[in-house]
């Protein structure tokens, strides 16, 4: 048997027969018995226990059910003291109440079919029980006590395990029917048992050691008792006992046959309304399934609205975020495009940085700085000179004004700087005057100072140096990827993405890197700048007037690379092309090999490699554009012959430097940024190792780390927006 299970719920049908006998029970004018069976109980209901202690009810048949116990929780044996009959027979009875005893009013238990194993000894209380059936259960011996029933007249043991009976059976005298089954009986034997009950009372009345007596000797006292009982029921009181039975239990029966009549038709009469309340009630039911489906099929439309309503603004959310997330990925693509540009062209100018190198320095010295003729001393254009140096002079010290400013913010903490700040500021100051002052004055002063002659041929010299100028564009380029890279990781975070976001983290770094390698390049080129000047100044003549004006002149009137090589017999077209491209740096080349359009036409990209053109992208723009120019040319021969009365300058004004990044100019004027702490001001600063561009002059003074990344700053960077 499983330690737990659970209740089986009766039927319909069970549940509406349980009803019917307990207000059955319940009318006025019912009889004695209280009739449950084939009700599929799990247990008696409490009702059933008020009903027969209230009523004092005297049947109880309780047969066909699923009972397990007979008493349940919360009731009292004693509920059923005034029951004479019990009928418990096909249940599932594992045992019966230790205290069953109590029950002395008791006539007739049948517990039948049941799996009762044995019976409690306090049945021997039950001093009035004569009929006892225990048929068909799992019982294995009887207990002594039964031998106290001095009233049973009928007891079946039959179908059971019982092998032995009891001797103390031998002083239950009344018995006069003893069902059993006596090929399996061990004792008394099943001669004995098989012979009948007389037999068998015989033999248990002699191992006992008692004298037998027929029952009919001892019956007359129980059946005065029950009649006794019976007549104190009737109003007819004791006389005529025996004569009036038979007619007093015709009148009962009869009296019982008309109430079981009359009940039926309650019951029919019952079971009537019963039926008009279950169609009203289903009736009942109908309509409100009815409105409860309409109901639901109102809120399922209202739900089917709301829903299509959210999906459609799902998709213009998922349509939006899928557009921003191609621009972010088509914005990464031109970014990584721009970095690998970066990254060739940095390996492009590392490889012509030695030629360049050495080409400049050949310049320089092969042009006998030292030496100036009487010819260059008396061709030296004073007047035009001197304003030249003092426009020179205005833009480097407007220059210097700007960093100045800059650096004494960052130096005001530095006990160290203090003199020689103080000595800048004064010399700023006089830099100033001498902008205010007449315009004749300020150049016969420039005339006469030999020092700040030395410092406009300086300024030239670093403004006319090509490396130099190279390393400045470069820089430009990288701070304006540097800044473009920072803005694509706050919008990644503002819309919540992290993809990519490795990828954009490594080329910073990479950015970063070259960044400080660009800055250690450019102050190691002006260290050389600043060694060919002390050169120049040591070994200049001590007595030589105008010396640092005739060099400005001599640095005036140098002509670029590009023209020196265009006159040399580079086709003007094919110098124009390559500037375009951003290849200057292979006129050197191609004038050395004497490349011409013409040729570049029977040349393929493997050619130009063999040359020294390391890109495969510029090898074929090179070749493309050639093309193009020749094809033009064709069409207008003129194109290729120079303009009649065109005068090359002696002095061509240098074109301002222009940035050119991979990506669309548009793109990158466009690209703002503002500072991250205070949200004002636009962000100025590079912060060096991590490379972000997130924070303004004023807010990077106190910072020691990132705002982005919480990297350590190692160095600032300010970035001068050009409007």
């Amino acid at each position: 048997m499983p330690l737990f299970f659970r209740k089986r719920k009766p039927s319909e049908e069970a549940r509406k027969r349980l009803e019917y006998q307990m207000c059955l029970a319940k009318e006025a004018g019912a009889d004695d018995i209280l009739d449950i069976s084939k009700c599929e109980l799990s247990e008696i209901p409490f009702g059933a226990f008020a009903t027969c202690k209230v009523l004092q009810k005297k049947v109880l048949i309780v047969h066909t059910n699923h009972l397990t116990s007979l008493l349940p929780k919360s009731c009292s044996l004693l509920s059923l003291a005034t029951i004479k009959v019990l009928d418990l027979h096909d249940n599932q009875l594992t045992a019966l109440p230790d205290d069953i005893g109590q029950l002395t009013a008791l006539q007739v238990l049948n517990v039948e079919r049941n799996q009762l194993t044995y019976l409690p000894r306090s049945i021997g209380n039950l001093i009035q029980l004569q009929t006892l059936n225990v048929k068909d259960n799992r019982l294995k011996e009887l207990p002594d006590t039964l031998g106290e029933l001095r009233s049973l007249r009928t007891l079946d043991i039959s179908e059971s395990e019982i092998q032995r009976l009891p001797q103390m059976l031998a002083h239950v005298r009344t018995l006069e029917t003893l069902s059993l089954d006596a090929s399996s009986m061990v004792y008394p034997p099943q001669e004995v048992c098989g012979a009948g009950t007389e037999a068998i009372q015989q033999f248990l009345c002699k191992a006992s050691g008692l004298e037998y007596y027929p029952p009919s000797q001892y019956l007359l006292p129980v059946l005065e008792q029950d009649g006794a009982e019976n007549s104190r029921d009737s109003p007819s009181g004791p006389t005529d006992r025996f004569s009036s039975e038979e007619v007093e239990w015709q009148n009962r029966f009869s009296d019982y046959e008309k109430r079981k009549e009359q009940k039926m038709l309650e019951k029919l009469e019952f079971e009537r309304r019963l039926e008009l309340g279950q169609r009203e009630h289903a009736q009942l039911l109908q309509q409100s399934s009815s409105q409860k489906d309409e109901i639901l099929q109102t809120v399922r439309e209202e739900q089917s609205r709301l829903e299509q309503g959210l999906s459609e603004r799902q998709r213009c959310l998922d349509a939006e975020r899928q557009r921003l997330q191609e621009q972010l990925k088509q914005t990464e693509q031109n970014i990584s495009n721009r970095i690998q540009k970066l990254l060739q062209e940095n390996q492009r100018q590392k490889k012509s940085s030695e030629i360049l190198k050495l080409l400049e320095n050949e310049r320089i010295r092969m042009e006998q700085l030292m030496s100036i003729t009487q010819e260059e001393t008396e061709n030296l254009r004073r007047r035009e000179i001197a304003s030249a140096m003092q426009q020179m002079l205005t833009e480097s010290c407007n220059s210097r004004l700007i960093q100045m400013a800059y650096e004494s913010q960052r130096q005001n903490l530095v006990q160290q700087a203090c003199s020689s700040m103080a000595e800048m500021d004064e010399r700023f100051q006089q830099i100033l005057s001498w902008q205010q002052m007449d315009q004749n004055k300020a150049i016969s002063q420039i005339l006469q100072e030999s020092a700040m002659q030395k410092a406009a041929f300086e300024a030239l010299q670093v403004k006319k140096d090509l490396m130099h100028r190279q390393i400045r564009k470069q820089i430009k380029l990288i701070e304006t990827e540097l800044l473009q890279l920072t803005q694509l990781e706050l919008k990644r975070k503002s819309l919540d993405t992290e993809a990519l976001q490795e990828m954009i983290s490594e080329q910073r770094w990479v950015l970063s890197s070259l960044l400080q390698q660009l800055l250690k390049e450019k102050t190691q080129r002006e260290e050389e700048l600043r060694e060919i000047l002390t050169e120049l100044e040591a070994k200049s003549e001590t007595k030589q007037e105008n010396y640092w004006l005739i060099q400005y002149q001599r640095l005036l009137n140098q002509k670029p690379l590009s023209l020196k090589l265009q006159e040399e017999g580079l086709e003007r077209q094919l110098v124009a092309l390559l500037v375009e491209l951003s290849a200057e740096h292979y006129l050197p080349i191609f004038a050395h090999h004497r490349i011409s359009l013409d040729m570049l036409s029977r040349m393929g990209p493997g050619d130009l490699a063999k040359v020294g053109v390391s890109e495969a992208g510029l090898r074929h723009q090179i070749l493309r554009r050639a093309q193009e120019l020749l094809d033009a040319t064709r069409t207008r021969p003129e194109l290729l012959k120079p303009p009649q009365g065109e005068v090359l300058p002696t002095a061509p004004e240098e074109r301002p430097e222009a940035v050119r990044p991979s990506a669309p100019c548009a793109e990158v004027e466009a690209q703002t940024s503002e500072c991250v702490v205070c949200l004002e001001r636009e962000a100025q600063m590079i912060f060096l190792n991590c490379g972000h561009v997130c924070c303004c002059q004023q807010c990077c003074q106190p910072l020691r780390t990132c705002p982005l990344c919480r990297q350590d700053i190692a160095q600032r960077l300010r970035i001068y927006h050009s409007r």
